[in-house]
């Protein structure tokens, strides 16, 4: 791999530890329907994929008699409210490497199955907009992860080849997604059950700051 000039970002358990979030607010959403979900099952069976999908899902799963479209608008102003007024904590060392690779000079670029209003609350709160040339949320796009069409839609706006960008997913439809789109890619992810499915990557660490080793050993950065 050549030396890179972009770095592409999930932003949902890559960047931020939101997963804990949504599976509160799903739970939050679902109480009048009498629905749970266990917070194993929200893991293995929801983590990573798009609202959308996720509402199809659990309609169809538990029943409920709900128009789809409505079900999701609704879910997704929870999510929104709740971005507005909480403050997500960052994956573990998750600050220390965008602020390394930005004083490096590289491009960095948040990729997420988040759509838009989403994703400006998160970063109107925490700070880090700053950082960053560009944001590709679901807004932008048709398909969403795993498609590969939302990491195409980066690699052509920042005008790069892909060969000089590399992504970073903490699931297995992130991971298809950038790698379907002919991207190198590294999963972080600290939670070694996943380790498993997530052995498709380019790279497989715990941390970025385990990353951040690997690469400046390869002389990537």
């Amino acid at each position: 791999m050549s030396k890179i000039k972009a770095l592409f970002f999930d932003l949902d358990g890559t960047l931020i530890d939101s997963e804990k979030f949504h599976f509160d607010c799903w739970n939050t959403f679902l109480c009048p329907y009498n629905v749970q979900i266990d917070f194993k099952d929200w893991l293995s069976n929801y983590a990573g994929i798009p609202l959308p999908k996720n509402a199809k899902t659990i309609i169809d799963r538990y029943k409920i008699d709900e128009d789809l479209d409505g079900f999701i608008d609704r879910r997704e102003k929870v999510t929104f409210e709740g971005f507005r007024t909480t403050d997500i904590r960052l994956m573990p060392h998750a600050l220390e490497f965008v602020q390394f690779a930005y004083e490096k000079g590289l491009t960095l670029a948040v990729v997420t199955a988040s759509p838009k209003l989403d994703v400006e609350a998160v970063f109107e709160r925490n700070g880090l907009a700053k950082y960053f040339s560009l944001f590709i949320t679901r807004s932008d796009v048709i398909k969403s992860k795993p498609d590969p069409e939302s990491y195409n839609l980066c690699v052509e706006r920042l005008g790069l080849q892909k060969d000089e960008c590399l992504v970073f997913e903490d699931t297995i439809n992130g991971v298809k997604s950038a790698l379907a789109a002919g991207l190198t890619c590294y999963a972080i992810q600290n939670n070694v059950r996943a380790h498993q499915k997530l052995r498709v990557a380019d790279e497989l660490f715990l941390s970025f700051a385990n990353a951040k080793e690997f690469m400046m050993q390869k002389a990537l950065i």
